[in-house]
């Protein structure tokens, strides 16, 4: 099966440039977005109807938001996580299938001051207790926000403790990982360099490929032996992000 994550950061600004040309050329069997900034009726998406749709709106318009497109029919479909108390952002999706879930998640950034850093590490801690009580396999994808190692992004001594590397976020992924997930893309490259998803809109970054990996596919370990692909669309434009896919024997 492929899956596909992206963040668009603005839907309806992606689908001007290219967005749909991509979802039709790669054929995902499920394709997620996060960061679609939009309310209920603002766009009428030209997809296959071959997909069923899911979306998760964020209350504050122009903010936030997830939606998934699947070719299978879940059992169930959940919003948000059902732990903690959490704003209304539009942040998680959850597909339920016979033999595991599907996860779409948009972690919420600490903010430049760092001001949201607290907030974020108790969204850490409910989004993993969310996770393990699921039981089937899990296939997590999403913004998760984080470069988790300093291979994970081009300048790591000048960005450490800024948002998105701090000490905090970092180890808060690694506890993530040891509760029982894969990081796909490292599983397969473990040594991979100028891997990233993620640039600057400043200084050129993306043409100088000075970007972050914080885009992820993660799976539970008792599918680590399925993982067939990781890859990173570096190519496609439209974005800050570029899209990421995992393809697995399932």
């Amino acid at each position: 099966m492929r899956f596909i994550s992206w963040n668009v950061n603005g839907l309806r600004a992606c689908v001007k440039k290219g967005f749909l040309d991509f979802f039709n050329i790669v054929e995902a069997d499920i394709f997620a977005i996060s960061e679609t900034k939009l309310s209920e009726g603002q766009i009428d998406l030209k997809i296959s109807p071959s997909y069923y749709q899911y979306w998760n709106y964020a209350q504050k318009k122009g903010y936030s938001g997830t939606a998934v497109f699947s070719k299978m029919k879940p059992i169930n479909v959940f919003k948000d996580i059902n732990v903690g108390c959490h704003p209304k952002e539009g942040r998680v999706i959850t597909l339920e299938f016979l033999d595991f879930y599907f996860i779409n998640c948009y972690t919420p950034n600490s903010k430049q001051d760092l001001s949201r850093l607290d907030y974020r590490c108790i969204w850490e801690d409910d989004l993993r207790n969310y996770l393990i009580s699921l039981k089937k396999p899990v296939i997590l994808c999403g913004d998760l926000n984080v470069a988790h190692k300093e291979i994970d992004l081009k300048n790591p001594g000048s960005n450490h403790k800024n948002a998105g590397f701090t000490d905090e976020e970092r180890d808060k992924f690694t506890e993530l990982l040891n509760s029982g997930f894969t990081d796909a893309f490292r599983h397969l490259y473990p040594e991979k360099t100028g891997a990233y998803t993620w640039w600057s809109y400043l200084r050129q970054a993306r043409s100088r490929n000075a970007g972050w990996r914080i885009d992820y596919f993660l799976v539970s370990d008792s599918l680590e032996e399925r993982i067939k692909e990781s890859k990173i669309y570096s190519e496609v434009l439209g974005s800050d992000h570029c899209p990421v896919g995992l393809e697995l024997l399932l």
